[in-house]
């Protein structure tokens, strides 16, 4: 088995490395820095890690010119599965970093400080982990990808981190694109409870899981799944919302409307210029309270539509 992960000894040379890596980050950033947070497993003394220090930047506004970054040698690699992260990397025999942007008040960056300081305050978490880890990297599956955009490895600790939130009291809300398996579990019931199910049909879209057109989206509130979302991109900088669904449990709590909001956000940022959907009677409330008016849907693909629904849309 060729392994493609490595995990070792704990180096106490890693902090050194991210405050020399802060520091080259804040002047790179300037006045759009808030904070640099020292993350993961190299951050926690005493702790076995794969030898990449990951850091997190604050920034007021998440949209800046990469080159700012790109000009000490940074490279952009997207969000991953988190819409609203920008990701870079460095991959030098003595720099290598990944480094995680998000905008202040992300509930990405609370998350990854209580999951920092819970390991740093317990020994059994800690040594838990680190179990967990030497595991994993023994299997040969850790090391593969199998139609994921992350190994086995980075899915296997999944478990692990969400009771960590759990016990640390996380609440906060965040999207991410559908990656683990209980998040496509999670899609597929969405689709099914209220969609299909309720027609007496099978899903016919289970092919937009792994396309690049479409994109699947969940909402967290701390580690419980409460919304789900499917979009489509479509040309001339549109987008429909083919599904978004609140969990019948967490309804009337304005779950649909902040994860609309999220969307919007990073709809916007890929260069999205309007967003539309065919609404049924019954959610037309909901889309008109969050800006949206009654437009033509001018489907690309001219799938048909349903004469009860109503076509809306809204430009970001």
């Amino acid at each position: 088995m060729k392994k493609i992960i490595e995990v070792v000894p704990y180096d106490a040379n890693w902090p050194n490395i991210f405050e020399a890596e802060a520091a080259f980050i804040k002047k790179s950033l300037a006045d759009n820095c808030v904070a640099i947070h020292h993350v993961g497993s190299t951050s926690v003394p005493g702790f076995a890690a794969k030898p990449k220090i990951d850091i997190i930047a604050v920034v007021r506004n998440l949209f800046f010119d990469k080159s700012q970054l790109e000009a000490i040698g940074y490279k952009y690699r997207g969000g991953f599965n988190i819409p609203l992260r920008r990701s870079f990397t460095i991959r030098t025999a003595d720099r290598n970093i990944n480094l995680h942007v998000f905008e202040e008040n992300d509930p990405e960056i609370e998350l990854n400080l209580l999951f920092r300081d819970h390991l740093r305050e317990n020994p059994s978490a800690r040594d838990e982990y680190a179990l967990l880890k030497y595991k994993l990297i023994a299997e040969e599956s850790s090391h593969q990808k199998n139609d994921s955009i992350y190994r086995g490895y980075t899915l296997g600790k999944h478990d692990f981190i969400q009771n960590i939130l759990k016990k640390s009291g996380f609440n906060k809300y965040r999207f991410v694109l559908c990656t683990h398996t209980l998040e496509w579990a999670a899609a597929k019931h969405f689709r099914d409870t209220y969609f299909f199910g309720p027609h007496g049909i099978d899903d016919p879209y289970t092919w937009t899981f792994n396309h690049s057109e479409h994109a699947h989206l969940v909402l967290y509130q701390g580690t419980e799944i409460v919304a789900y979302a499917h979009i489509q991109f479509w040309p001339d900088q549109r987008a429909a919302i083919r599904i978004i669904a609140t969990d019948s449990m967490a309804r009337n709590q304005s779950f649909g409307s902040r994860f609309l909001t999220l969307i919007e956000k990073w709809l916007k940022n890929l260069g999205v210029k309007s967003i539309h959907a065919e609404s049924r009677q019954t959610s037309l409330k909901f889309y008109l309270k969050n800006g949206y008016t009654e437009v033509p849907f001018n489907d690309p693909e001219n799938h048909e539509s349903d004469p009860n629904d109503v076509p809306v849309g809204k430009v970001l």
